[in-house]
């Protein structure tokens, strides 16, 4: 089957003459099965804990919409919580964790081999979607890169400018570091588990990259994301590893063979024409329509649609949003969209 679904052979390098596409946060607030089993399981953590209704939306869009992957309903936070921070949700505001910003709150987490505990449910829903998706639907694990969760780790929240971060890794770089060497085992355990479960392909969302400069940017953006691939790579060699090191900007620039990436995702603040010269000349690439189009709609999300399609025509390329879609999307949009991307199937 690996050689039919057009999302592998996009990792795989393959270009085809329609891009495969799914879209991040596909299953969410803008679609009203969504909003009708959120209000079922209660809160947002315990949606993302329970696999059968965690399960549920993920395989939402995927009935509505026919997208060529799903990817699994969690959170990058879930690795915190398995670590022994405290983490809850604001409603209108956010999540919320205990922080950690010294040697003492570090010592106190857990050890990296007991996550599992907290995270066993996350498993049991990569195991149902891998029986009920759709035989063409890959199925996309994830997890948040070690500096974007550092980030909400010691700020307690998310920030503007992840000031509370650059503070610590400026004030205290021993614990700054020891800190995201915690996180980066933690991951490579949990997308390894993830992929034991089923997961065919597994993203690493570094939404805060971007804020990292020079140096900061190869030391935690890129060396992280290089271990962590290293060693997924050493346990499951066929299994492709998706990078978003978001608004890396000049970053972008090499990033997948640095890190071993199969595939770079970009957001939007870069220009499809400029990654295809520059970022698609060392593999697949992934993205960019801003996701504002998924509110406005229209023509000029049309036009945008087949600008991006265009320009990387040449080579391998999943059709993505440069970010997650919105609560205010309107899901027709979604469909317009899915079917610009699609009219060469035609």
């Amino acid at each position: 089957m690996a050689q039919t679904k057009t999302i592998l052979k996009a990792l795989n390098g393959e270009t085809q003459d329609v891009p495969p596409i799914w879209m991040m946060r596909q299953a969410g607030r803008y679609l009203p099965e969504y909003r009708a089993t959120r209000a079922k399981a209660g809160d947002f953590l315990s949606l993302c804990y329970t696999p059968e209704l965690a399960a549920e939306v993920t395989l939402q869009p995927i009935r509505r919409y026919g997208f060529d992957a799903a990817i699994l309903f969690a959170d990058i936070l879930l690795v915190p919580q398995a670590l022994g921070a405290d983490l809850w949700f604001v409603t209108g505001e956010g999540p919320r964790l205990s922080t950690i910003t010294t040697p003492g709150e570090l010592a106190a987490l857990k050890p990296v081999e007991d996550i599992h505990e907290v995270l066993s449910p996350v498993y049991e829903t990569v195991k149902i979607l891998s029986r009920e998706l759709p035989v063409e639907t890959t199925l996309i694990g994830f997890a948040g890169a070690p500096w974007t969760v550092a980030t909400y780790m010691i700020a307690g929240r998310g920030t503007p400018d992840q000031g509370p971060a650059h503070a610590l890794m400026q004030a205290d770089v021993a614990t700054f570091e020891a800190l995201l060497a915690r996180i980066t085992a933690a991951t490579i355990e949990y997308l390894s588990m993830q992929i034991e479960a089923g997961a065919e392909v597994v993203k690493l969302f570094d939404s805060w990259a971007g804020s990292l400069k020079g140096e900061a940017f190869a030391k935690y953006a890129l060396a992280p994301a290089k271990e962590i691939i290293a060693a997924l790579k050493a346990r499951h060699p066929h299994v492709p590893v998706i990078a978003f090191p978001r608004e890396a900007g000049e970053n972008y620039i090499g990033f997948a063979k640095a890190t071993g990436a199969d595939c770079v995702a970009l957001d939007n603040s870069v220009s499809p024409e400029w990654a295809a010269e520059h970022v698609q000349v060392d593999g697949c690439v992934q993205g960019n329509l801003a996701s504002s189009h998924m509110v406005t709609g229209g023509q000029a999300l049309v036009e945008e649609t087949r600008r991006i399609v265009r320009a990387f025509s040449k080579g391998p390329h999943i059709f993505n949003l440069g970010h997650g879609i919105t609560p205010d999307a309107d899901p027709d949009n979604v469909q317009l969209m899915i079917d610009t991307v699609r009219e060469g199937r035609r």
